[in-house]
Protein backbone atom coordinates (compact mmCIF):
# COMPACT_ATOMS: atom_id res chain seq x y z
CA UNK A 1 0.00 0.00 0.00
CA UNK A 2 1.40 3.40 -1.01
CA UNK A 3 2.34 5.70 1.81
CA UNK A 4 1.05 9.28 1.81
CA UNK A 5 3.89 11.72 1.11
CA UNK A 6 5.25 13.81 3.96
CA UNK A 7 5.40 17.47 2.92
CA UNK A 8 8.32 19.66 4.02
CA UNK A 9 7.92 23.45 4.16
CA UNK A 10 10.54 25.55 2.33
CA UNK A 11 10.22 29.19 3.35
CA UNK A 12 12.05 30.82 0.43
CA UNK A 13 14.43 30.37 -2.50
CA UNK A 14 17.44 29.91 -0.21
CA UNK A 15 15.64 27.10 1.63
CA UNK A 16 14.96 25.42 -1.73
CA UNK A 17 18.63 25.78 -2.74
CA UNK A 18 19.71 24.35 0.62
CA UNK A 19 17.30 21.43 0.32
CA UNK A 20 18.64 20.68 -3.17
CA UNK A 21 22.14 20.68 -1.70
CA UNK A 22 21.08 18.24 1.01
CA UNK A 23 20.22 15.72 -1.72
CA UNK A 24 23.80 15.59 -3.00
CA UNK A 25 24.99 12.62 -0.96
CA UNK A 26 22.07 10.21 -1.54
CA UNK A 27 21.78 11.12 -5.23
CA UNK A 28 25.53 10.90 -5.81
CA UNK A 29 25.59 7.44 -4.23
CA UNK A 30 22.60 6.09 -6.18
CA UNK A 31 22.78 7.98 -9.53
CA UNK A 32 19.00 7.78 -9.85
CA UNK A 33 16.36 8.83 -12.32
CA UNK A 34 14.54 11.66 -10.51
CA UNK A 35 11.14 12.93 -11.56
CA UNK A 36 10.46 16.54 -10.56
CA UNK A 37 6.75 17.32 -10.52
CA UNK A 38 5.10 20.64 -9.82
CA UNK A 39 3.52 23.62 -11.49
CA UNK A 40 5.47 26.42 -13.15
CA UNK A 41 7.29 28.40 -10.47
CA UNK A 42 7.26 25.59 -7.91
CA UNK A 43 11.08 25.62 -7.62
CA UNK A 44 12.15 22.57 -9.63
CA UNK A 45 15.09 24.26 -11.36
CA UNK A 46 16.05 26.03 -8.13
CA UNK A 47 16.28 22.62 -6.45
CA UNK A 48 18.57 21.35 -9.24
CA UNK A 49 20.68 24.53 -8.91
CA UNK A 50 21.08 23.88 -5.17
CA UNK A 51 22.25 20.33 -5.85
CA UNK A 52 24.75 21.49 -8.45
CA UNK A 53 26.07 24.27 -6.19
CA UNK A 54 26.61 21.75 -3.38
CA UNK A 55 28.60 19.62 -5.84
CA UNK A 56 30.85 22.58 -6.61
CA UNK A 57 29.37 23.76 -9.92
CA UNK A 58 29.61 27.57 -10.21
CA UNK A 59 28.29 28.21 -13.73
CA UNK A 60 24.80 29.29 -14.72
CA UNK A 61 22.00 26.82 -14.05
CA UNK A 62 18.91 27.60 -16.08
CA UNK A 63 15.90 25.53 -16.96
CA UNK A 64 16.63 23.79 -20.28
CA UNK A 65 13.13 24.59 -21.53
CA UNK A 66 14.19 25.15 -25.14
CA UNK A 67 17.10 22.71 -25.37
CA UNK A 68 15.24 19.95 -23.46
CA UNK A 69 18.43 18.82 -21.69
CA UNK A 70 21.51 20.38 -20.15
CA UNK A 71 24.50 18.17 -19.20
CA UNK A 72 26.79 18.92 -16.25
CA UNK A 73 30.18 17.23 -15.83
CA UNK A 74 31.21 17.32 -12.18
CA UNK A 75 34.23 15.95 -10.35
CA UNK A 76 32.47 12.82 -9.05
CA UNK A 77 29.47 12.35 -11.35
CA UNK A 78 27.49 13.61 -14.33
CA UNK A 79 24.06 15.18 -14.05
CA UNK A 80 21.56 15.54 -16.89
CA UNK A 81 18.83 18.10 -16.28
CA UNK A 82 15.81 17.65 -18.53
CA UNK A 83 12.91 20.08 -18.85
CA UNK A 84 10.18 18.46 -20.92
CA UNK A 85 7.61 21.25 -20.60
CA UNK A 86 7.73 22.15 -24.31
CA UNK A 87 7.95 18.55 -25.50
CA UNK A 88 5.20 17.94 -28.03
CA UNK A 89 5.96 14.28 -28.70
CA UNK A 90 8.05 11.93 -26.53
CA UNK A 91 9.87 10.76 -29.67
CA UNK A 92 11.58 14.18 -29.77
CA UNK A 93 13.84 12.80 -27.03
CA UNK A 94 15.22 10.33 -29.57
CA UNK A 95 16.54 13.24 -31.67
CA UNK A 96 18.64 14.61 -28.79
CA UNK A 97 20.06 11.20 -27.87
CA UNK A 98 17.69 10.75 -24.95
CA UNK A 99 18.17 6.99 -24.71
CA UNK A 100 21.93 7.46 -24.30
CA UNK A 101 21.55 10.13 -21.63
CA UNK A 102 18.81 8.29 -19.75
CA UNK A 103 20.77 5.02 -19.82
CA UNK A 104 24.02 6.63 -18.69
CA UNK A 105 25.48 6.27 -15.18
CA UNK A 106 24.50 9.77 -14.07
CA UNK A 107 21.94 11.60 -12.00
CA UNK A 108 19.04 12.19 -14.38
CA UNK A 109 16.65 14.91 -13.21
CA UNK A 110 13.50 15.29 -15.27
CA UNK A 111 11.08 18.19 -14.98
CA UNK A 112 7.60 17.53 -16.45
CA UNK A 113 8.14 13.74 -16.84
CA UNK A 114 4.46 13.22 -17.58
CA UNK A 115 5.08 14.80 -21.02
CA UNK A 116 7.13 11.73 -21.99
CA UNK A 117 5.11 9.06 -20.21
CA UNK A 118 5.78 5.62 -21.61
CA UNK A 119 9.14 6.68 -23.05
CA UNK A 120 11.10 7.41 -19.88
CA UNK A 121 12.64 4.89 -17.52
CA UNK A 122 10.75 4.62 -14.23
CA UNK A 123 11.68 7.06 -11.49
CA UNK A 124 13.93 5.97 -8.65
CA UNK A 125 12.90 9.11 -6.77
CA UNK A 126 9.76 11.18 -7.18
CA UNK A 127 10.00 14.77 -5.94
CA UNK A 128 6.78 16.74 -5.82
CA UNK A 129 6.81 20.50 -5.30
CA UNK A 130 3.98 22.93 -4.79
CA UNK A 131 3.49 26.60 -4.08
CA UNK A 132 1.67 27.40 -0.84
CA UNK A 133 1.25 31.13 -0.29
CA UNK A 134 4.74 32.66 -0.57
CA UNK A 135 6.46 29.40 0.36
CA UNK A 136 7.02 26.02 -1.26
CA UNK A 137 6.32 22.52 -0.09
CA UNK A 138 8.24 19.47 -1.19
CA UNK A 139 7.86 15.72 -0.78
CA UNK A 140 10.26 12.91 -1.68
CA UNK A 141 9.27 9.36 -2.40
CA UNK A 142 11.88 6.71 -3.22
CA UNK A 143 10.37 4.21 -5.64
CA UNK A 144 12.53 1.22 -4.73
CA UNK A 145 13.89 -0.41 -1.59
CA UNK A 146 17.59 -0.08 -2.48
CA UNK A 147 17.70 3.72 -2.17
Amino acid sequence: MAQEPHWIQLADEQATLDFGGSLLEPLQENLPVVYLQGDLGAGKTTLVRGLLRAAGYRGAVRSPTYTLMEPYELAKFRLYHFDLYRLENPDELEFIGGRDYLGDAAIRMLEWPERAAGWLPPADLLIRMQVVGNARQISLQWQNAEA
